[in-house]
């Protein structure tokens, strides 16, 4: 069972629900795994596309802030990441966090959650090819939640995801389960 679970928020756009579902998430971690969660929000992580002259596989990085976000992953057990689904992918941020690393992230467990006007499926199923290259485990369950037209329309920032997704729970303990055997 891992002992330091990284709760990834994926999105980094303006008026962003992604933290308040990452909470919820974390939340819902912390009553089932016996594990120390942290939130970590690509906001704070402004990591420049291509920024590495080297490929990564080989870890030899330049900059100091991929040397901190690889010391910062290096750290982590296990990963959830937690992100919207645009355009039927995910985020760019997103990719571009994944692609600075690799070594970092092989072996480690990892679970995806998505959310979006049809719940992310797409954006799950191109996530969790990713992760399987990178070498990673992700859990075969991967909840996907979906907003309303008028939530989106809205692009207000505000979500209350434990009553807007109450259906799903089941679903994110189910995965919260696979996580805590990987």
């Amino acid at each position: 069972m891992p002992s330091r679970v990284f709760v990834i928020i994926g999105s980094v756009r303006p008026n962003r629900i992604c933290p308040a579902v990452a909470e919820w998430v974390t939340s819902v971690g912390r009553e089932l795994l016996s594990a120390e969660f942290e939130i970590v929000d690509l906001r704070d992580w402004p990591l420049p596309m291509d920024a590495e002259p080297g490929i990564p596989a080989t870890g030899d990085y330049r900059t100091d802030l991929t040397k901190a976000w690889s010391e910062k992953i290096t750290s982590g057990d296990a990963f959830v990441f937690v992100s919207p689904q645009y355009n039927w992918g995910y985020p760019a941020v997103l990719k571009n966090a994944l692609d600075h690393l690799y070594r970092e992230w092989a072996g480690k467990p990892a679970m995806i959650v998505t959310y979006g006007g049809h719940g992310g499926a797409k954006c799950a199923a191109q996530l969790h090819e990713v992760l399987t290259g990178l070498k990673m485990k992700p859990t075969e369950t991967m909840p996907g939640f979906t907003l309303s037209r008028s939530r989106i329309e809205a692009n207000a920032g505000e979500v209350e995801p434990a009553t807007e997704f109450a259906e799903g729970r089941p679903m994110l303990e189910q995965a919260f389960g696979e996580l805590g055997r990987l």
